[in-house]
């Protein structure tokens, strides 16, 4: 599985172009497309990442629900009808699309954003008050978090 970790920014060219840290383009580099899939947010001003494996894992959940059934179509026409397939160049670069740019804000920087199995793209500046926000929100609440137990395949660990 990718695991994508800490919070990049990088410029973008007056084509759209942007690298892509080292450290996402690594944990992409296991999957059988070279780059990853994105769509915009139906949550917020952002651009939604993952590689395309975690995408399949999407679907498959996608075709639990029942078909027809609203959330059925609705998700797959916010997620799936959305995304692309965005492919590394040579240089580790991606062209960012003008319909994903203008959603994010996007002018001149953007913020890769690791979530852990997947990752985010925003906008500096707005990233970093919504990180302010959910900061606060945590602290506020004492939002904690319970530690998953491995699994007897994963083996034991102390």
């Amino acid at each position: 599985m990718a695991l994508f970790l800490s919070t990049f920014v990088n410029k973008v060219d007056k084509k759209g172009r942007v690298s892509v840290p080292a450290s996402f383009r690594a944990a992409l580099s296991k999957e059988n497309f070279q780059g990853f899939i994105a769509f915009r947010s139906y949550k917020n001003h952002a651009v939604e990442c993952c590689s395309y494996s975690r995408m399949e894992r999407l679907s498959e959940s996608v075709d639990d629900l029942d078909v027809f059934s609203d959330a059925q179509e609705d998700l797959t026409a916010t997620i799936f009808a959305d995304a692309q397939q965005l492919p590394f160049d040579g240089d580790g670069r991606i062209i960012l699309p003008q319909n994903i740019l203008e959603h994010a804000q996007i002018k001149d920087k953007v913020s890769f954003v690791g979530r852990g199995s997947t990752f985010q793209i925003w906008a500096p500046d707005v990233f970093e008050a919504v990180q302010e926000e959910a900061r606060s929100r945590l602290k506020k609440e004492q939002t904690t978090l319970r530690l998953r137990q491995k699994s007897s395949s994963e083996g034991v660990s102390s």
